[in-house]
């Protein structure tokens, strides 16, 4: 049953209700897999996620993971100038959590995603450094959908999430437009793996192998997204990124969202083991033993439908 409390935190005023996804743009996401929104941030609530991700950067935590997951991106300054990544920044950050979830970023997914409930499911912050020739700023081409194989619903996205204007110069998020409506072919048991554990080239391959199983033209988009503005993509649409060519660092979070009916399958794979997704080892279990993706510790709700 739902609270008086918990009802009034998924409301939006009039002028956000404006900025929420029309008819002609939740169909055009239906067609391309990706959608570019208004300025859902103000500049203040950015310079704070920025200021905060410094923070973290630091080593500041409102909380730590109670074990670490076996896939766990977690840069620290030992590892480096290269692109960093660092996982569950929503449940170890209490600022960066607080510009998280609010409540608009939500209610636009749920129009995207034709859902009642969105969920979190996970957060990465990732700067990417204005170092040239870093290998580790190319993000090869791949679609979240594998990494997520233990989830039921295909109705997943992306929120990408820059903390300031955010162009092709800064290497920014490029997807395949419409990829997301392919039947895949060549599928293996390493799909499940993130793309940093994977050959670029073969990725270029996969990508390659699909359009022309499908018949169709790779046509490649980069997002060019002001501050305050997101992307979100489908969680089948490829995607990837180029390298920082500009003067400062790439900054931004990548936000992933379930909808309200997602919940945990068993994912075999071919030598008689099950896919895994780091939630796994972390959320609390179901009745019935499976990891509950459900779980508010690690999975709050964002936007619930009034």
């Amino acid at each position: 049953m739902t609270t008086t409390d918990e009802a009034n935190t998924f409301v939006l005023s009039p002028a956000e209700a404006a900025l929420l996804p029309d008819d002609d743009d939740v169909a055009f996401y239906a067609r391309h897999g990706w959608y570019l929104t208004g300025k859902l941030l103000a500049d203040e609530e950015v310079d704070e996620l920025a200021a905060a991700s410094e923070c973290y950067y630091a080593g500041e935590r409102s909380r730590t993971l109670p074990v670490r997951p076996p896939r766990l991106a977690a840069w620290q300054p030992s590892d480096g100038p290269v692109q960093r990544h660092n996982d569950y920044v929503h449940v170890e950050s209490d600022p960066i959590a607080r510009i998280l979830r609010k409540p608009l970023i939500g209610a636009v997914a749920a129009r995207l995603a034709g859902a009642a409930e969105i969920r979190i499911f996970q957060s990465t912050l990732i700067l990417k450094p204005a170092v040239d020739g870093e290998p580790s700023n190319i993000v090869p081409w791949h679609f979240d959908k594998h990494y997520w194989s233990t989830s039921t619903s295909e109705r997943m996205l992306t929120a990408f999430i820059p903390f300031h204007d955010c162009g092709e110069d800064m290497g920014t998020l490029t997807v395949v437009d419409g990829s997301h409506q392919w039947k895949e072919t060549g599928r293996d048991d390493s799909m499940t793996r993130h793309f940093a554990e994977r050959d670029k080239d073969d990725l270029e391959r996969v990508l390659a192998e699909n359009a022309a199983y499908n018949g169709a033209v790779i046509r490649k988009v980069p997002l060019v997204i002001p501050k305050g503005h997101m992307s979100f993509h489908h969680c089948l649409t490829y995607h990837g990124s180029g390298p920082n060519r500009s003067d400062r660092p790439r900054r931004a979070v990548s936000l992933h969202l379930q909808d309200g009916d997602n919940a945990y399958r068993r994912f075999p794979l071919s030598d008689g083991s099950t896919a895994a997704y780091n939630h796994d080892v972390l959320v609390r279990r179901l009745p019935d033993g499976r990891p509950d993706y459900a779980d508010p510790a690690y999975c709050p709700v964002l936007w619930r439908t009034p």
